[in-house]
């Protein structure tokens, strides 16, 4: 397999790279390669790879140090004490070598014979291209990375739904506009989920009095005998 030699060939010619140079040589390459076969069925490839990348790397770090323990080799290269699994991760806060199987598989998905660019249907391009001149490419973005479909109710959106970015964790509350923050929801989705939260955070009504008046209360205030049986105690 050519990605496996072309990668062999990187891991032989840096002996003497350090860790975390030779990871920024090594994930754009594994990055790039498997977003490309990312379309087809290539989950089993990936995990082979990844297993005699293994076997690679590790033979790259016993030649570094040949009168160390593989103990010792294991805990300066991967992060296996930590309890961080087997990641070709150098110590501290550097990147991990990124993994062929961290790719997700997307199948390649035929436009549906009656679809055209040009037909108006914002929400099915948007959905699948993650683009349309009709919407703003934040909603398309999140078009497509919702598959079409509402986060709280999971229906398909349609081009006669109003749609509406939410907050998971408001911005009051330190809530980021990261993608995980911001679901894309039906307008009356989002409506039932803004009451619902203000009922979780114990919203109250301040046009009224905190207490009733005497005569909507079903006890008066207790009169004093001994001041004239008409004194207020």
């Amino acid at each position: 397999m050519r990605q496996c030699t072309k990668l062999h060939d990187l891991i032989t010619h840096a002996k003497q790279m350090p860790q975390h140079t030779l990871i920024g040589v090594l994930s754009p390459r594994i990055r790039g390669w498997s977003n490309y076969y990312s379309r087809v069925v290539s989950a089993k490839v990936f995990r082979i790879l990844d297993h005699t990348l293994y076997a690679q790397w590790r033979s790259w770090a016993l030649s570094r140090h040949p009168n160390k323990s593989k103990h010792w080799i294991m805990g300066k290269y991967w992060r296996v004490d930590e309890g961080k699994g087997w990641r070709f991760h150098p110590p501290g806060e550097g990147r991990a070598l990124t993994l062929h199987s961290h790719t997700s598989i997307h199948r390649h998905v035929k436009v549906q014979a009656i679809r055209s660019p040009y037909d108006g249907d914002w929400v099915y391009w948007g959905t699948r291209l993650g683009r349309h001149p009709t919407i703003s490419l934040r909603v398309a973005r999140h078009l497509r990375k919702q598959q079409g479909r509402c986060r709280a109710c999971g229906l398909y959106f349609t081009e006669q739904d109003t749609l509406e970015i939410d907050h998971i964790i408001s911005k009051a509350q330190g809530g980021k506009e990261s993608n995980d923050n911001v679901p894309l929801l039906h307008r009356h989705g989002h409506v039932r989920k803004t009451a619902q939260d203000r009922k979780g955070q114990g919203t109250y009504d301040t046009r009224h009095s905190a207490e009733e008046p005497d005569d909507a209360q079903a006890s008066r205030p207790v009169l004093n005998p001994s001041r004239g049986g008409d004194t207020p105690a």
